[in-house]
């Protein structure tokens, strides 16, 4: 069986992968400098004889080299997560996704190893064209707001990437995730949904932000990692770009309502301006008002397709918290 290293592994979607590629019959490597993750994330297969933890920083080379080298494939998902954090750590969130993905790509390249990189909708912009394809073209807001550090870091990522793959010859792909949600995600770096469940399950307030008409579509964690996996064990010689994500779409104010009507909670909704949401000023901030991925290829190439509806991942994340 293979082994397979995880960056960020300790984190909410590694996790989960991790604990899945053991059950599937990997070695499995997580690195992680628990910046974000938690080795508390970890605690079900802490003790298992094919799992290690290796504490560190994806960024440098010394510490991701000789992983690579040990091991058969390589799932990159190291990078600074959450809105909150990236408009209050611009320097902190291009650094930390840009280096890492430049070591792993670079060990990956000296010991031919194929590579999973996980990138993000929010490249996609300010793109109309409903839902997001992969060949779409790509439209970034400007440097001086904020928000746009991550989308931009992480498509350089996607640039670095398939340079190395065409290149190097190296196996690349390319995984655009569209909101996964699902337990262990932390509600603190502006993830809207466990911060949503945490305030109905004490019958407080849920605070949208903005008018709560932005849309999002909510992938449980359960069927991104089957994506992922399907993914990493697919048979493919260049790179590949491919969204994952559910094409049901919800807006912010529905997505309260929902969560409100399936835990039955007492809680009301009120609403919040960005700029007391997010401590920023309104120049500095802007939202994408839809996100909606197309599925189609990543159905064709794998037969993979969301099959967890929202109601039932509500109550899932509930029982945990």
């Amino acid at each position: 069986m293979p082994r397979t290293l995880i960056t960020g592994g300790a984190g909410f979607i590694g996790s989960w992968l991790a604990e899945s590629l053991l059950a599937e019959g990997d070695d499995v490597i997580v690195l992680d400098d628990l910046s974000t993750g938690r080795q508390a994330n970890l605690a079900r297969i802490a003790t298992h004889t094919r799992f290690t933890l290796v504490v560190g920083n994806a960024c440098r080379d010394s510490t991701i080299a000789p992983l690579v080298a040990q091991v058969d494939r390589v799932i990159h998902l190291a990078a600074t997560v959450g809105v909150q954090l990236v408009l209050n750590a611009s320097i902190q969130t291009i650094e930390n996704t840009v280096m890492s993905t430049m070591s792993v790509l670079r060990a990956a390249a000296t010991h031919r190893r194929p590579v999973l990189i996980t990138s993000t909708s929010e490249v996609y912009g300010y793109a109309d064209r409903m839902p997001f394809r992969e060949d779409d073209t790509l439209f970034i807001g400007s440097p001086t707001v904020g928000r746009w550090s991550y989308s931009c870091a992480k498509l350089l990522d996607e640039f670095l990437a398939v340079a190395y793959s065409r290149e190097y010859g190296l196996p690349i792909i390319i995984t655009r995730l569209f909101n996964t949600i699902g337990p262990k995600q932390r509600g603190e770096y502006g993830m809207v949904l466990p911060r949503f469940i945490s305030a109905a399950q004490m019958n407080e307030p849920l605070y949208v932000y903005g008018n709560g008409q932005q849309t999002r579509s909510f992938c449980d964690v359960r069927d991104v990692v089957a994506a992922l996996i399907g993914l990493i064990n697919f048979r493919y010689s260049n790179e590949i770009i491919v969204n994952i994500g559910n094409p049901e779409e919800i807006s912010i104010l529905s997505l309260a309502e929902r969560v409100i009507h399936v835990l039955n909670s007492r809680s009301v909704i009120e609403m919040k301006p960005y700029n007391l949401a997010y401590g920023v000023n309104l120049d500095s901030f802007e939202d994408i008002p839809r996100r909606l991925p197309d599925i189609s290829k990543i159905h064709k190439m794998t037969g993979w397709q969301p099959k967890i509806d929202l109601n039932e991942s509500i109550r899932f994340i509930s029982a945990y918290m």
